[in-house]
């Protein structure tokens, strides 16, 4: 399997193809929609996009966790976390290897 990254660009690149906006437009609006799904999780809101998954935030408490090397305990404080749950029809495609 390929090491392949999909990034920001080739996100406003396949914008541009698509869509057919210009380049620069095409880069405004891929920010401009991750800037909005970043601004709802920090929020505390879930972001569904149908047929792809669920981001949400979860709050993780304090608990105690222990060094695997030494075996000393060593407190964690408590956190958020970023989750991310996928749709089924996300599921069933990347199981079956499909490009569309």
């Amino acid at each position: 399997m390929g090491e392949k990254t999909l990034t920001r660009m080739d996100l406003s690149e396949a914008v541009f193809r698509e869509v057919g906006l210009s380049r620069n437009e095409s880069a405004e609006l891929v920010e401009a929609v991750l800037g909005h799904m970043s601004d709802a999780l920090v929020d505390g809101e879930q972001v569904k996009i149908s047929s792809f998954g669920t981001f949400s935030i979860r709050d993780k408490a304090a608990r105690v966790g222990r060094n695997p090397k030494t075996g000393e305990e060593v407190p964690i404080q408590p956190r958020r976390v970023l989750t991310f749950r996928p749709s089924h029809l996300m599921k069933e495609r990347v199981a079956a290897g499909n490009k569309r």
